[in-house]
């Protein structure tokens, strides 16, 4: 038995490169886990569950197949595909988490996180967050034509990168005092999360007791999963380019 754990895909149309690396991993690694978690940004974009592309709707099929296999999908919104909903859900038979989510893994209360709630320094994105999260918010969205959401959303896209650009590398990442709190309001040793893109294994006491922070990495030059069994927790990669 083994669980597999990713982030950051950010799958899109003009990055084909990712994606067959990904179609990839689901008919090798992927498949011979019993769980498949991905915490966050699998697309690069997701602007309502009737958006429909070659894209989409391969990995739609994929994730049939992967299901049929045995292997039980559980997703995550990152910040990229919040917008991801029931629909998906239900043509896709994956199973969808809150942000945070605690389950005991092998033994181990795990707080599987996508990490952007954990980079609190960077206000303008939290308020951005808790206003794109609204109910109310969501549901204006996505009665508008899928023409409008399409140009609404490039032009976030076109702030976003602006604005990015322009941070501190403090900023990007996560808060120090933000992993601690949740760890310790969670009542966990262990937390995977990705979003900020640095993957590594970050050792940490909590509590005074040793803990772990595992990040995942984006997908681009590099793949980074984790492969957990009821002997390990590695962080791994393989070459994409």
């Amino acid at each position: 038995m083994a669980y597999c754990f990713i982030s950051d895909l950010h799958l899109q149309e003009d990055k084909p490169y990712v994606t067959d690396a990904f179609l990839t991993f689901l008919d090798t690694t992927a498949k011979e886990a019993e769980r498949l978690y991905i915490l966050g940004d699998l697309f690069e974009v997701w602007i309502g569950d009737d958006l429909k592309s070659e894209l989409s709707n391969e990995i739609k099929e994929r994730f049939v197949l992967l299901k049929n296999r045995s292997t039980s999908i559980f997703a995550m919104h990152g910040n990229r595909d919040f917008l991801i909903g029931e629909k998906f859900c239900e043509e896709t038979g994956v199973t969808l988490l809150d942000d945070p989510s605690k389950l005991e893994l092998f033994g181990k209360d795990t707080l599987l996180m996508h990490g952007d709630l954990l980079c609190t320094k960077d206000v303008a994105y939290q308020e951005f967050r808790n206003t794109s999260r609204n109910p109310q918010w969501k549901k204006e969205f996505l009665d508008k034509p899928i023409e409008e959401r399409e140009k609404i959303t490039q032009e976030l896209r076109t702030k976003s990168k602006k604005a990015t650009s322009q941070k501190e590398d403090e900023i990007m990442d996560v808060s120090p005092d933000a992993v601690e709190e949740i760890m310790t309001t969670h009542d966990v040793k262990l937390l995977i999360h990705g979003h900020t893109h640095r993957p590594h294994v970050h050792s940490l006491k909590i509590n005074e007791a040793p803990a772990q922070r595992i990040v995942l990495g984006d997908w681009d030059k590099s793949a980074w999963y984790i492969w957990m069994d009821d002997e390990s927790c590695e962080l791994k990669q393989f070459p994409i380019t």
